[in-house]
């Protein structure tokens, strides 16, 4: 065998190894490949493990910082049922449809509430008082104006108020303008304040010539600065002028389950004075605080939650 010979062979044997070996590489590397594919796509693939959740969405926008939500501006508005404060509850009547009333509040506590009606009662107005407000001591309305007495400060200093644009606006107004009140103190009258005839007044009246408060199971009464004379009345709640003799609202009557109207002599009044029926608000509720008013043939009545108007003088609701 020649030398030569020995080597070819020996490199052709070398030579099919290595094609042999760089084949299995290539096929192993080409395996490899596939796999990593596989894998890569497996990843970027939706899941099957349920349905994409969805989107969060947010229902309020942003709000620039220091900004705050408007709050109401005080615009009046029609409250069937009325707004009512604790305290008295005053009433005054312009004619059959128009009327204001007032929850009084407490001094140094609850403001009071005013309110108007131009519906006969059927709805209510709030209306505002002005800076400073505080308990409502007194009201009266007419067709031109409607005057109050704040009470205001740590002592219910009592201030007249009176307003010629339904309360949009309020100026100073003169004593005896909102008629008299019931303050911590007693009485206010056109003259200033003065001793009450009762521990307790539910109510006061200052006409031109006479003054009546309405006290537990009587009414009080007087002739200019005079004495003080008590007319026994059970169950009264409240009184309105009606010229020469009071309207009176009371309660607890054996003849009216409701709210009892009664005349009472203004004039020449003594203790043995008597009150007749007018008539009987029978739908009204008899129990807690209530207003009567009159003006001309109409006659309001505040009580519960209720404002009846009768047109016929009080006898029928």
């Amino acid at each position: 065998m020649s030398p030569r010979r020995g080597f070819r062979t020996l490199g052709s044997v070398f030579s099919r190894r290595t094609l042999v070996w760089v084949a299995v590489i290539v096929v192993v590397l080409v395996v490899v490949d596939v796999v990593l594919v596989a894998l890569a796509l497996a990843r970027t693939a939706p899941s099957s493990n349920g349905s994409p959740g969805p989107v969060p969405t947010f229902s309020s926008s942003p709000r620039s910082p220091g900004t705050r939500t408007a709050e109401p501006s005080g615009t009046a508005t029609a409250d069937p049922a009325g707004m009512v404060a604790p305290g008295r509850r005053l009433l005054s009547a312009v004619d059959g449809q128009e009327a204001w009333r007032a929850s009084s509040g407490v001094c140094d506590g609850t403001d009071g509430v005013l309110e108007h009606t131009v519906d006969g009662g059927t709805t209510w107005t709030p209306v505002g008082l002005g800076a400073g407000a505080g308990a409502v001591l007194a009201l009266r309305a007419g067709t031109d104006s409607i005057s109050v007495v704040i009470g205001t400060g740590d002592d219910c200093e009592p201030t007249v108020r009176t307003s010629v644009d339904d309360g949009q606006s309020w100026n100073d107004g003169a004593a005896g303008a909102a008629g008299a009140g019931v303050g911590p103190d007693g009485l206010i009258l056109s003259t200033g304040a003065v001793d009450s005839p009762c521990t307790d007044p539910i109510e006061a009246y200052e006409g031109e010539f006479t003054t009546a408060v309405v006290c537990a199971d009587a009414v009080q009464w007087r002739s200019g600065d005079g004495e003080w004379v008590g007319v026994p009345l059970a169950g009264v709640r409240s009184l309105a002028d009606d010229g020469d003799s009071y309207l009176v609202a009371s309660v607890d009557a054996d003849a009216c389950a409701g709210v009892e109207i009664r005349s009472l002599p203004a004039v020449g009044v003594m203790t043995a004075t008597k009150s007749t029926v007018v008539g009987c608000a029978s739908e009204a509720d008899p129990d807690g605080a209530l207003a009567v008013a009159r003006a001309g043939n109409a006659v309001w009545l505040w009580s519960g939650s209720d404002a009846l108007v009768s047109t016929d003088d009080g006898v029928t609701w």
